[in-house]
């Protein structure tokens, strides 16, 4: 026997962040949605732990326990008293180190197909418990859809979307690190008083009406100069898709994944296109959200 989950990639449409805090970690207002880029991770009973890739970039990819997969059967096995013991397989098609929650989506899906196939009966909220220790983007990935993730982003409301936003995501040469550009972040800011991160009314206001061009208003994203500041030759795509009609360009998360909204499907294939032929970028991607969580398929 053998349990598939397909889960989803997620796009920032806002990052607002806070200074440092003494644990290390920053407070966010995390504007999060999910976006149609899945991969889908296959867990299996076996001797042993252990896991395999395959897909764009799966060389990048850890294959041991440091994998958000492989610590996601290790911590729901650990509450159970059971051995972790599954082949866990993921098919990457979401990128890697490119802000778009990648390894944060295989160890919510590796969550849910662990406990699917072990029978463990752990509710939504022990889930979402095991997904806040793994990482700060891991809830989100379970539940998909559009939230506010406020403390690290693990605390989630669902936001309400009044229609389908189309997206254009152009992948970099190279990736960045998530520690790296908060680093910079903090760099950046040094001497600076840093406002207490909120989300913004208008932003909430434009994704409840399914209004593109008012969300395009209103997106913003805190780590982008950071991003930027790291990898120079973002700015080369940005500028590339809004040369090309997207209603909006940023950063997407930590990077280096830049993503461009646009009005409908056709103007994504455009912008697509535009960007595919513009030599800023390693591949590009359309995809519309949201888009359901983590789902056993």
């Amino acid at each position: 026997m053998s349990v598939t989950v397909r889960v989803p990639a997620k796009v920032n449409v806002q990052l607002a962040v806070g200074a440092a805090r003494p644990d290390g970690f920053h407070d966010l207002a995390n504007v999060f949605l999910a976006v149609g880029l899945y991969d889908e991770v296959t867990v299996t009973p076996s001797d042993e732990l252990r896991v395999t890739c395959e897909g764009p970039d799966a060389a990048q990819v850890p294959l041991d326990r440091t994998n958000l997969a492989a610590r996601a059967a290790i911590a729901l096995a650990g509450r159970r008293g059971l051995d972790a013991a599954v082949h866990i397989h993921i098919a990457k098609d979401i990128p890697v180190a490119g802000g778009m929650a990648g390894g944060s989506a295989d160890g919510a899906g590796a969550l849910l197909a662990c406990d699917t196939l072990w029978g463990t009966g752990a509710s939504r909220e022990e889930l979402l418990e095991i997904c806040a220790e793994l990482g700060s983007d891991v809830p989100f990935s379970l539940v998909g859809g559009a939230a506010l993730g406020v403390g690290r982003g693990e605390r989630l409301t669902a936001l309400e979307v009044g229609g389908t936003f189309h997206w254009v995501f152009a992948m970099a040469a190279r990736g960045l690190s998530t520690p790296a550009v908060f680093r910079e972040f903090d760099r950046l800011a040094e001497g600076r008083d840093i406002p207490e991160p909120v989300a913004s009314a208008d932003l909430l206001a434009a994704l409840a009406k399914g209004d593109p061009e008012a969300l395009a208003a209103a997106v913003t994203n805190d780590l982008q100069p950071a991003a930027l500041s790291l990898f120079p030759e973002l700015a080369d795509t940005l500028a590339a898709g809004r040369g090309a009609g997207a209603l909006a360009a940023l950063v997407s998360g930590s990077g280096p994944t830049t993503a461009f909204l646009t009005r409908d499907a056709e103007s994504a294939e455009k912008v697509a296109q535009a960007l595919g032929a513009s030599g800023t970028c390693r591949t590009v991607r359309t995809a519309a959200g949201p888009t359901a969580g983590a789902t056993v398929v």
